[in-house]
């Protein structure tokens, strides 16, 4: 089995890894393949460019996931839009038909829920232009799929957080943390846990669903996280106040049906996972 990774970053090299280690060959196309473990091919491509490497022919799983080059409506339409757009056309010119295709996309489609309960069934409604770009997206692989034999899913992740992604860490450690004064669910997942959704998702026996949320089993307030992370730093509790726009919107949600797969988190809640993160275990992709 051939996976190829169209898009190789911190997240893709995670899946990549993962995929190798269960015995795939894994093709890798980033910018600067250089900078790949030597358990990936890599092969220098440039998603935003239609002019895209040869697809291997035996290629049976593809997996999309690209990242923004900055947080602009233009940036999320070059990499989301037209970078899905010039991969599905590079697999229709080289006649590749895989078995499944797999897109990275966001709980940001939801958009707020006033802190009510969000899972597959709940109807998109972004309330942001990443959320409705990524929902693009997501429609423009249905529809391009629609009638071949490629099974399609869009992986709808939380905030990941992780080796080199610390951002709420960082906030608590240099005072710039703020409770926020109405409570505010938020929804995250480890980058491990993710990137074993994804080659779960992919290799997989049962025909998979056409979505799935990637989140922990545990939505948390912002508020308790916040708490969490000051008292294993042993620092000072934030404190409480304005603290800006919600970034996800208020929501939880639920992660029943990706575990439903038979998929076990490695973090199953942000308690596991940043402990892992403060103590040093894990590893930073370049």
């Amino acid at each position: 089995m051939t996976i190829l990774l169209a898009g190789c970053g911190d997240l893709g090299t995670e899946a990549g890894l993962r995929f190798a280690a269960a015995g795939h060959r894994v093709v890798g196309w980033r910018r600067s393949p250089s900078k790949l473990p030597p358990e990936i091919e890599g092969v220098a491509a440039d998603l935003s460019s239609p002019d895209l490497p040869p697809v291997p022919a035996d290629t049976t799983a593809v997996v999309v996931a690209v990242a923004a080059d900055s947080p602009t409506e233009a940036a999320y339409r070059a990499a989301y839009v037209d970078g899905l757009s010039h991969v599905l056309d590079a697999l229709e010119r080289d006649g590749v038909t895989p078995r499944r295709v797999l897109f990275v996309s966001s709980t940001a489609v939801y958009g707020d829920a006033d802190a009510g309960w969000v899972d597959e069934s709940t109807t998109a409604v972004p309330g942001s232009f990443s959320g409705q770009t990524l929902l693009e997206a997501e429609r423009l692989l249905a529809d391009r799929l629609s009638g071949t034999s490629s099974t399609v899913v869009a992986l709808r992740l939380g905030g990941i957080y992780g080796p080199g992604r610390t951002r709420l860490i960082d906030q608590v450690r240099t005072g710039s943390a703020i409770i926020p004064a109405v409570p505010r669910y938020t929804n995250r997942i480890h980058r491990d846990d993710a990137a074993g959704a994804i080659v779960q998702l992919c290799t997989m026996e049962d025909e998979p669903s056409p979505v799935y949320l990637g989140v922990d089993n545990d939505p948390a307030e912002l508020g308790d996280v916040l708490r969490f992370l000051a008292a294993e730093l042993g620092l000072g509790m934030p404190p409480s106040g304005d603290a800006g726009d919600a970034r996800g919107g208020n929501k939880r949600c639920s992660n029943a049906l990706l575990r439903s797969t038979g998929y076990s988190f490695r973090y199953p809640t942000f308690r596991d996972g940043y402990r892992d993160i403060l103590s040093g275990v894990g590893v930073r992709h370049p």
